[in-house]
């Protein structure tokens, strides 16, 4: 899929996706199925857990590759300081991440725009930090993209990345449905996305496998998801809410021991 058709795609699916997730469109974190925490509980620890790996500092600028709704840049502009440009092939994506940090009163840290990650404008070693969050996995040539944000990093900077991971092969079909309700070409195991880190020129410092508290916990997402049906209904109507249930139904088709939840943080080297 090209990144027109992506962008087409998350403009279709992010608003109601954003309206379920708290303003996110990306995953959630429990530590068991008695975790009393509610869906945006869940889905700022998964923030906060995948982006502290990046230690990140007031001043320091930070690239959000795919930034979705901005949620997450935004609260690290405001919480930390940093500057942050976030970049996203969605239209609504761009405004709704925008009118948040005017909302937020950080406009003047965080700013969002169109960008195709695999082709970025910005000269070699714009920035000190890169975060992807669920958003490589979209990409057409994964190894063109982690080649692209080595380039925009200083050396020294960070990358920290969080995505799906395949965990087993065993029923396909109910992978392979999960894999196309997401528009995922394909879906790396924890040692591939390690293995294509380090062949982009990074240094791995940190990874963890995390899936049994995420996807493992669709269960607690779609109970979550239910009590507020009546209220996304009210807003956007049952016919989109329906249609949107039905293109993602094949999410959780998968095992939950077939998809994990990989956090990779890597450094591009320092000058030598």
């Amino acid at each position: 899929m090209n990144p027109t058709d992506m962008g087409q795609h998350y403009d279709e699916r992010s608003p109601i996706e954003a309206e379920f997730r708290d303003g996110q469109v990306h995953m959630y974190y429990w530590y068991d199925r008695e975790d009393p925490a509610t869906l945006p509980e869940a889905i700022e620890r998964i923030s906060r857990k995948v982006s502290d790996t990046l230690g990140l500092r007031a001043g320091e600028h930070l690239l959000d590759a795919g930034c979705g709704p901005g949620k997450t840049a935004v609260a690290l502009a405001r919480e930390l300081g940093v500057r942050v440009t976030g970049v996203t092939v969605s239209a609504f994506e761009v405004e709704k991440a925008n009118q948040r940090a005017a909302e937020s009163g950080v406009s003047g840290l965080a700013h969002f725009e169109y960008g195709d990650f695999m082709r970025l404008s910005y000269p070699d070693g714009t920035f000190d930090a890169v975060l992807a969050m669920e958003s490589l996995q979209n990409a057409l040539d994964l190894d063109q993209v982690l080649r692209e944000l080595f380039r925009v990093l200083r050396p020294g900077g960070r990358l920290t990345l969080s995505d799906f991971s395949r965990e087993s092969d065993r029923d396909p079909r109910r992978l392979a449905a999960f894999m196309a309700s997401i528009k995922l070409t394909a879906l790396p195991s924890t040692a591939e996305w390690l293995e294509r880190v380090r062949a982009a020129g990074f240094e791995v410092e940190e990874y963890t496998q995390c899936g049994p508290r995420v996807y493992g916990r669709k269960a607690k997402f779609l109970e979550a998801a239910m009590e507020r049906r009546a209220e996304v209904i009210a807003k956007f109507g049952e016919d989109a809410v329906a249609s949107f249930s039905s293109n993602t139904m094949g999410f959780f088709a998968a095992r939950s021991d077939q998809v994990g939840y990989v956090i990779v943080s890597a450094r591009k080297p320092y000058r030598r």
